[in-house]
């Protein structure tokens, strides 16, 4: 036999780490661009679980790929019935406590964080001209924007609960200070045209000496109000974990509380897809019991953007618990 395994590392949620083999194969997948459902595949070896990646030769495009996956633990290189441990290089700029610390009720496992954004920013069409842009127009207590900063791109979030974003605020401050990181951060009051429109966080920060500043802003306020709080600015990529209608409901423009995404989405994805540069991509999870796979894509296709759904993009439906069903939606917003 030859090939390579990689083993996953384990995840704190017991019903996630049930999922992750097959999650993490078409995330493998994507991030590889390859079609062929047999270059991964779950596999096991002597009572314990891998991923098998029928590839001979990891070049240097591929290592990387292994070492941004969201829950790779260790390569091993397979030699007959022995296997040969090949080195794992990170390229994250930060340590994973930055995720891993914050607990608080409806946090989305970081795992699948990591996934999610991988699987968007994969997805990107338009060559790099830099440090990518990552914005997370839901972003809560910031999991989404602290995956960005790990994987080295730059952040910008939006939420409506100004209690998150002080929350984040302060965890940001202890924790950059008790890293004896070089940085600058700062909370103000935005005011336009005599309105107080809520405050924003700005935090620029350099996780290695002589090395690249990371940029990270969140302006408090409405989702649907996106655009209009950050101007001009495009962005990479949009990431975001859509409100599942059990611990958060969606508030759209009607004023009631709904207990799935549809109307929320409905209002606000046009707002993100305009936020978008050309060749960007859009990723989110969603509750599929609240809102269709089709008719997401009809809100996706008539806010100008093109619904990935094909081969692995179709891979990632999983079960939370007994009312959340999460899956990934992807589109691109072209020309």
């Amino acid at each position: 036999m030859s090939g390579h395994l990689l083993l996953l590392s384990p995840s704190a949620n017991r019903v996630y780490a049930g999922a992750a083999d097959a999650l993490v194969a078409a995330e493998l997948r994507i991030l590889l661009g390859a079609e062929d459902p047999g270059l991964v595949q779950p596999v096991e070896v002597a009572g314990v679980d891998y991923l098998a990646v029928a590839l001979d030769d990891l070049d240097e495009r591929t290592s990387d790929v292994l070492g941004r996956l969201s829950a790779a633990f260790a390569v091993y290189r397979r030699e007959g019935e022995l296997l040969r441990p090949v080195p794992l290089v990170r390229p994250d700029r930060f340590d994973d406590d930055l995720v891993t610390i914050p607990k608080y009720p409806g946090k989305t496992n970081e795992q699948f964080t990591r996934l999610l954004t991988n699987v968007t920013l994969a997805s990107v069409v338009r060559p790099a001209d830099g440090v990518r842009a990552v914005l997370d127009p839901m972003c809560g207590r910031g999991t989404t924007l602290s995956t960005a900063l790990i994987l080295g791109h730059d952040a910008a979030g939006v939420e409506s609960d100004l209690k998150a974003v002080e929350a984040y605020t302060a965890f940001l401050k202890t924790y950059l200070r008790r890293k004896r990181l070089k940085h600058t951060i700062d909370m103000t009051p935005v005011r336009r045209e005599g309105k107080s429109l809520g405050r924003r966080l700005d935090l620029a920060v350099t996780p290695d000496a002589g090395g690249r500043t990371q940029n990270l802003s969140v302006f408090s306020g409405d989702t649907r109000q996106s655009a209009a709080l950050y101007g001009k600015r495009r962005f990479d990529a949009v990431v975001t974990d859509a409100p599942y209608g059990i611990v958060h409901g969606s508030q759209p423009l009607s004023g009631k509380r709904d207990r799935s995404a549809a109307a929320l989405l409905g209002e606000a994805l046009g707002v993100w897809a305009g936020q978008l540069k050309v060749g960007g991509a859009l990723g989110l999870s969603w509750n599929t019991y609240g809102l269709t796979r089709e008719r997401l894509s009809a809100l996706a296709t008539e806010a100008g953007l093109r619904p990935l759904e094909s081969g692995p993009y179709l891979e990632f439906g999983h079960r939370v618990d007994a009312s959340i069903h999460r899956d990934v939606f992807v589109a691109v917003k072209d020309a």
